[in-house]
């Protein structure tokens, strides 16, 4: 019975050595004794993306182990360093024909109103600084999924918010291309903003046609990408127009995307943590790998924790586990070790009778799941376990939900480690949230505004982290580095 088995702390921990015996390392699944905590927090996820200034220490402590670059304040982006926004001087911008690609996809109601305006808000700081400095700012971007021109998806909708933020009439364009388009942009003024309609109503958009690609191109001077969201597609607006457009730069918001997703995680203050969450293995194998060369610590949970278990040869009961990952998750495991990284599975789960939220539940040793339930949540024990953990850290990055938290009785783990975070935050930590439902988590529990970076692109930030180019990025001209 669950009752009757001890609470265990599953665990794969860094070899120690003592002064009067030799170097060795712990065996593979580590078991210590962890006292049991209680957690009664509440989690109704909605989809949200935060945005919070940067946060000055991270960049001065990145940009001191890394090369400082020419601009405003120290950018510390190590392997993508890239020209920004705010590098360029007024002269540069003062009546030049600027096209921005932004990430503008909202979410609409039935009746075409707005229901979350982050993105909107996320791209005001560079289009704010475009028109301070002058700048005619031609302003593109996606909404939904269109096949052809689509009413439903027309950018209309967007254009009083857009206004509202940033202070001035934004006139909109009924094509993103063609001779009505470039008749407005010739009567824009200085520090004017023109929104083209929806790109993607052109199928040369997503095949990223050159000839598409020079008519957008086309109709401006330079080139601003601050659409994070989009900048791992080599579409005509985010990679094509760089062909024909020069300088070609970052705007705010993906530079500090890249300051912190690829800076924070290649030079972090350490130690460095990784929680990473999600229903299947194989959806994160990127992550976990090159995660694995650089944490100290990782902490793992959601639905894969099944699949590492039964490949360490433990009962799952009706567990979502995939099947032809086992011997996978043994590889990531002995990986682990052999990295010296702190890996970290839990060691308690809320079990159900039933994949559904009103499912009856329970408590259960991560060696004790009986037949016929499934793990649906982190337990109390492994809450504590994390928790302390991550009070040794000095950087935290988070990716992915620690159970089925769409479901309220399953939230709790999800909720605590939101919590935890934001408790970190408040102590200098820097705590990274890379997007998707982490994101989602962190904004329901109210505690967005406290994390140093909550990322906005779910895609990107994973093949970010993953260790993958982004074809948006590429694209934009180099920083300068400056000797020191």
């Amino acid at each position: 019975m669950a009752s009757a088995a001890p609470h265990t702390t599953f665990s794969l921990l860094r070899s120690t050595t003592t002064s009067s015996t030799p170097s060795t390392r712990s065996s593979l699944i580590h078991l210590s004794p962890a006292t049991t905590t209680t957690a009664s927090l509440r989690l109704r996820p909605i989809r949200r993306l935060g945005f919070s200034a940067a946060d000055p220490l991270l960049a001065l402590h990145v940009a001191s182990r890394a090369a400082t670059l020419k601009g405003k304040g120290a950018r510390g982006v190590v392997s993508m360093a890239k020209k920004s926004v705010g590098d360029l001087s007024s002269e540069d911008l003062k009546g030049k024909r600027v096209f921005v690609r932004a990430d503008l996809n909202v979410p609409l109601d039935d009746n075409q109103n707005i229901t979350d305006d982050t993105r909107i808000r996320a791209a005001i700081p560079t289009i704010k600084h475009l028109i301070q400095n002058g700048a005619k700012v031609i302003l593109s971007t996606h909404l939904g999924r269109p096949k052809g021109v689509t009413p439903k998806y027309s950018l209309a909708p967007l254009v009083p918010r857009l206004s509202e933020l940033i202070g001035v009439q934004v006139v909109k364009a009924e094509d993103s291309i063609g001779p009505e388009v470039e008749k407005l942009v010739a009567s824009l003024p200085d520090g004017g903003v023109l929104l083209l309609e929806n790109v993607r109503f052109y199928k040369e958009e997503e095949k990223n046609d050159p000839e598409h690609a020079k008519k957008l191109a086309a109709l401006a001077d330079l080139y601003v990408n601050d659409a994070f969201g989009t900048a791992h597609r080599a579409h005509a607006s985010t990679e094509g127009v760089t062909k024909f457009l020069k300088p070609s730069v970052a705007g705010f918001l993906l530079q500090k995307e890249l300051d912190y997703l690829v800076g924070a995680v290649s030079s972090p203050k350490r130690p460095f943590a990784a929680i990473v969450g999600g229903s299947k293995v194989s959806s994160k194998i990127g992550v976990i790998e090159s995660l694995l060369e650089k944490v100290d610590i990782l902490l793992l949970g959601g639905g894969m924790i099944f699949t590492f278990y039964k490949a360490q040869g433990l009962s799952v009961g009706s567990s979502l586990v995939e099947e032809d990952k086992l011997d996978l998750a043994t590889t990531l495991i002995a990986k682990a070790k052999a990295k010296g990284v702190s890996l970290l599975l839990p060691s308690d789960v809320v079990i159900a009778d039933k994949f559904a939220p009103d499912a009856n539940s329970k408590v259960v040793p991560a060696s004790a799941i009986p037949d016929g339930w499934l793990g649906l949540d982190i337990g109390p024990d492994s809450v504590k376990t994390f928790n302390d953990a991550l009070d040794t850290t000095k950087t935290i990055i988070w990716n992915g939900p620690m159970g089925v938290f769409e479901f309220e009785k399953f939230a709790v783990g999800t909720e605590a480690i939101a919590k935890k975070l934001a408790d970190l935050s408040g102590k200098g930590v820097t705590t990274i949230i890379g997007g998707g439902d982490s994101v989602a988590a962190v904004e329901k529990v109210g505690v967005a505004s406290v994390m140093s970076h909550i990322s906005t692109g779910g895609g990107a930030s994973l093949e970010l982290l993953e260790g993958k180019e982004l074809p948006g990025v590429l694209a934009l001209d180099e920083a300068t580095p400056v000797a020191v």
